[in-house]
């Protein structure tokens, strides 16, 4: 196996951008760093960030710094973000560099791919964490997991072993599992189903935990998922809703999802990449998905009432 993984880059520095880096911080803060380049550069460099009540100031690195590249890089940034993302590490991507992906979607991977190899790059998905941002102030009380590996895991591969033994050291809890698409289609299901909901009820996970209408909208949305998956032959089932709402019930019922933070912030939501991409996959395959735009059409309402200088 080749040598253990060294150095981390970090690209994006929200909720989980900023909870992976304070792990890997405090396990050694000679291996991690954020990308970033104009007003984030300095604020990051200035301000730091606080995880869980302790500030933590990771070393920035401009994206035009040519030091040597990464062993890993983590992308952590929003769907509208990619493109600059993909730009700002071209100086971080090496011969034996590998890339992992932690955004929701089921298609980053493929877009970071293109640029630099799908062979330097794995799939990932971070399930189940509860983290709340609010400035540079992060905050979660479940951390979650992250599925990652190759497409499929019949057997680990010497990349996959050696993150793992990095996430070990960093005690950042993970799981390789053998079928790693269809894990990236549960968690699509469930951002479907859950942020959308979030945001339109603007409802915490505690009205999702109690409340069966709010369920229903989620569950509906997901079922559309579940439609398409059969089309793409991954064929998700009802025992996937029923396995994420066990996650659910442990979740933080005071956290809010990522686009609920999003609304109530007056930022970009992701729903291109959510709703958008359910529409364009149901016309693809001809289902229909009436659940789904509909959410599109009132989170587009919703971010058309925003004051224009505060999205991002």
């Amino acid at each position: 196996m080749k040598p253990s993984i060294e150095t981390i880059s970090i690209i994006g520095a929200g909720a989980l951008g900023a909870a992976y880096g304070g792990l890997l911080y405090d396990m050694d803060m000679r291996s991690v760093s954020f990308v970033a380049g104009g007003k984030r550069f300095e604020r990051l460099h200035k301000e730091g960030l606080i995880v869980n009540g302790k500030r933590y100031f990771i070393p920035v690195v401009p994206p035009e710094d040519l030091s040597a590249p990464a062993d890993l890089i983590i992308v952590a940034v929003k769907y509208h973000h990619l493109d600059y993302a993909i730009r700002d590490m071209k100086n971080r991507v090496g011969a034996e560099t590998a890339i992992i992906s932690v955004m929701n979607g089921i298609e980053s991977e493929e877009r970071i791919g293109t640029v630099y190899g799908m062979e330097k790059v794995l799939y990932a998905v971070s399930v189940g964490i509860d983290a709340l941002r609010e400035g540079n102030r992060v905050n979660y009380s479940n951390q979650g997991k992250i599925f990652f590996g190759e497409a499929r895991n019949t057997f680990l591969t010497d990349r996959v072993k050696r993150i793992q033994a990095l996430f070990d050291k960093a005690g950042i809890i993970y799981e390789t599992p053998p079928d790693m698409m269809r894990v990236m289609w549960w968690k699509f299901m469930i951002n479907v189903g859950i942020n959308q909901a979030s945001a339109v009820l603007r409802a915490p996970f505690l009205v999702f935990q109690n409340s069966e209408k709010a369920r229903n909208l989620m569950e509906s949305a997901m079922r559309e998922v579940i439609r398409l998956s059969e089309k793409a032959q991954v064929n998700l089932t009802e025992e996937d809703i029923k396995r994420f709402d066990e996650i659910l019930m442990d979740i933080n019922p005071q956290g809010k999802t990522s686009m609920l933070q999003d609304v109530e912030a007056g930022r970009k939501t992701e729903v291109e990449m959510f709703a958008g991409k359910v529409i364009a996959l149901g016309s693809q395959y001809n289902v229909p998905t009436p659940v789904n735009q509909r959410l599109f059409d009132l989170i587009k309402k919703i971010e058309a009432k925003y004051d224009t200088t505060n999205v991002t």
